[in-house]
């Protein structure tokens, strides 16, 4: 090797070695806010299915509030934090695997919903209303089939639930390359952290079910609340099991009973949802014998676009009760 050739591989090497010096910097920067963001604002109880922790926003008749994937308390809270000024309640607890709440052997959306019943018993509420987004919608619907005494209305948002033609596993997430990949990002909060900050585009579209130029044109604010979304999944790794459950359950769910359901539902969905919830959300509400159905022709698994119609939909299904 030439004298040259060997100077520009070190000049190369200690390019590559600066930079991934200032990629950890911002990185473990980044991750100081993430976990400052979330210190001190849940709490946590002890039930029969270990450590339930949770978080309260707003007054007035309580909301069970039951986050998707990559979620816990905080992302419930964001996502349904409007409803608080409409003057409820917002109880939000995260579930099986995500954040301080605990894993349980036979972990499923049967026993999350017992947790459920188990906190709302420690909060001493007798009865609510439940909403529960993507993913969180499962463990939702087992709660008012389970506990229908203590459900008194059920909003499914962007269900990632059953229907005859809902294909399984249907995601952006594509063929078994694409998959490991989400596994191995899942697991590790500096590699989500590059993935977000490096191509938040198709991690939007893998990750959040939406395609990037459905966000675009929504416009500036639907943009900001995609990557914030995406932010707020960090810590991955404090997330990890919840979110690996969820690939099992909510992939490729089994048909519930609904005709169990006796509460009124209303089911929320977009025709290009990325995770096929639109036929989820069809089929469900025609199944259960009171179901409403508001599907919509855009916004992808963010709904982006038709957020302000989407909480006076909601808020408004939920004041009839």
């Amino acid at each position: 090797m030439s004298a040259f050739s060997l100077l520009v591989l070190i000049f190369i090497a200690a390019l590559l070695a600066g930079t991934s010096a200032v990629l950890w910097s911002y990185f473990k920067s980044d991750m100081t806010a993430v976990r400052a963001r979330l210190a001190g604002n849940s709490e946590t109880v002890q039930t029969a299915f270990g450590t339930v922790e949770y978080a309260e926003s707003g007054q007035g008749r309580p909301v069970l509030v039951i986050h998707g994937s990559g979620g816990g308390f905080d992302q419930a809270l964001e996502m349904a934090g409007q409803l608080a000024s409409f003057g409820y309640r917002l109880v939000a607890p995260s579930r099986f695997g995500y954040l301080r709440s605990d894993f349980p052997d036979h972990a499923s959306p049967e026993l999350q919903a017992d947790a459920f019943a188990a906190l709302l018993d420690k909060l001493n509420l007798q009865r609510v209303m439940v909403l529960g987004g993507s993913a969180g919608a499962l463990s939702a619907m087992q709660f008012a089939i389970r506990h229908p005494d203590c459900c008194q209305a059920l909003v499914l948002l962007v269900p990632a639930a059953f229907a005859p033609d809902r294909k399984p596993n249907e995601s952006a997430a594509e063929g078994p390359i694409a998959t490991a990949l989400v596994h191995l990002v899942l697991r590790s909060d500096f590699i989500f952290w590059l993935g977000i900050t490096i191509i938040p585009g198709t991690m939007t579209k893998m990750l959040l079910a939406t395609e990037p130029s459905v966000i675009e044109a929504a416009g500036a604010e639907e943009k900001t609340r995609a990557r914030r979304i995406l932010r707020h999944i960090l810590p991955v790794s404090d997330r990890a099991e919840g979110l690996l459950l969820d690939t099992r359950t909510a992939g490729a769910p089994p048909r519930y009973d609904l005709e169990r359901i006796t509460c009124p539902v209303l089911a929320v969905s977009a025709n290009d949802d990325l995770y096929g919830t639109a036929a989820a959300a069809a089929y469900t509400a025609a199944q259960v014998p009171n179901g409403r159905l508001v599907l919509y022709p855009t916004g992808g698994h963010l709904l982006a676009g038709n957020s302000e119609d989407v909480w006076r939909e909601i808020a408004s299904f939920l004041g009839r009760f």
